[in-house]
């Protein structure tokens, strides 16, 4: 540790990760700077306009090896509860309702691994998540791998408690029936809610193999119940082949605007989410990112890829195009590691995550 005082002492800029646009002397910085020297973690005393809290910080990687340490999701602090938490990093280990390959039960787990890579600053939006808010990983939904039905009361009770004290969830699925019972609690707490869904597939089947819960299913469920605002809703990359020969009848039949893959290819998407910005307004809205809208040649890990898919270039166009957008919970699913034999699906998906941190409402932007 005392390296590290040494190193303060001889520049800021050596501490640029946790002080970017802020001129400081090592004085300054070190009665800003707390460590907790069993965990490695760091939390700063910044102060900001809009509050005197202290925030965490994740640590360094010029001060502490990637490597070392448990995973928790960019290395944030783990805590139990969202008590004083602005947003919180969630897993949901479930795959029990995928149609094909199996795995996602994995993928909270492995983003976090992937996730050692994040640092603190956003250097393409120059946001600063952890000026702004209290951020910190409250672990997995106990969720019941042998009955799909339990577990997503499990998922609503678990998020009910999550919203009530006005933390914004960024969840790790998992598959996508999650999004059903999430969407559930988050409807409860803010009224129909509308959607940023980005996707291969729809998800609104009606009834699959008898059941009406899957990961095919959860927003067919999600109207059906009244959790969206219908007019409000626009889905993003869906593409394959269909069970008709349009595919996406329904969902235009309920007000949703859906943008096919062959509308995204060879183009940027940021006209199109400043289109989306005017439709979805002032309201509260979700965003769900299912990475098989990449194209599996960028994200292979996962449960039912689609060729022709988007670039990881547009996804990041998507969700920094809901800045500005009154985000009140994300999430990033089907990420199976079984499948993804380099780990950059993993990857891909953490980095989605903390893309999706930097648009929440009052992050600072240098």
């Amino acid at each position: 540790m005392s390296s590290l005082w040494r190193n303060l002492t001889r520049s800021t800029a050596a501490f640029s990760p946790f002080c970017a646009g802020a001129k400081l002397s090592s004085l300054q910085l070190r009665q800003a700077l707390v460590h907790d020297r069993e965990t490695s973690v760091f939390s700063v005393n910044f102060s900001r306009k809009y509050s005197e809290k202290r925030f965490n910080v994740p640590p360094s990687a010029e001060f502490v090896a990637r490597v070392s340490g448990i995973p928790t999701m960019a290395k944030l602090p783990f805590q139990e509860s969202t008590d004083g938490l602005d947003a919180a990093f969630v897993g949901v280990p479930i795959d029990t309702g995928t149609s094909n390959r199996p795995g996602a039960r994995f993928g909270p787990r492995q983003m976090r691994v992937e996730s050692a890579m994040l640092r603190a600053y956003n250097s393409g939006t120059r946001a600063a998540p952890y000026e702004s808010l209290m951020v910190a990983d409250i672990g997995d939904v106990n969720v019941n791998l042998y009955d799909l039905k339990d577990t997503c009361k499990r998922i609503t009770e678990a998020y009910r408690k999550i919203v009530a004290t006005g933390c914004i969830p960024l969840t790790m699925g998992g598959d996508h029936t999650i999004s059903y019972p999430i969407l559930q609690a988050v409807a409860e707490k803010y009224g129909p809610v509308g959607l940023v869904h980005v996707d291969a597939h729809a998800d609104t089947s009606d009834v699959v193999l008898g059941e009406k819960i899957g990961h095919g299913t959860p927003f067919r469920r999600c109207v059906e119940d009244g959790l969206l605002d219908c007019k409000r809703v626009v889905q993003i990359g869906l593409r394959g082949s269909g069970y008709s020969a349009d595919a996406y009848e329904w969902n235009r039949a309920q007000g949703f605007r859906v943008v096919q893959a062959e509308d995204c290819w060879f183009k940027s998407l940021a006209p199109l989410m400043a289109e989306v910005r005017t439709q979805l307004g002032n309201g509260p809205v979700y965003l769900s990112f299912d990475i098989d809208a990449l194209d599996p040649g960028f994200a292979p890990g996962t449960g039912t890829p689609e060729i022709a898919g988007l670039t990881p270039i547009q996804g990041l166009e998507i969700i920094r195009g809901c800045h500005g957008l009154n985000l009140v919970g994300c999430d990033v699913v089907e990420v199976s590691p079984p499948y993804d034999t380099t780990g950059n699906t993993a990857l891909t998906g953490a980095n989605l995550l903390f893309e999706m941190l930097c648009v929440l409402p009052k992050v600072k932007h240098y």
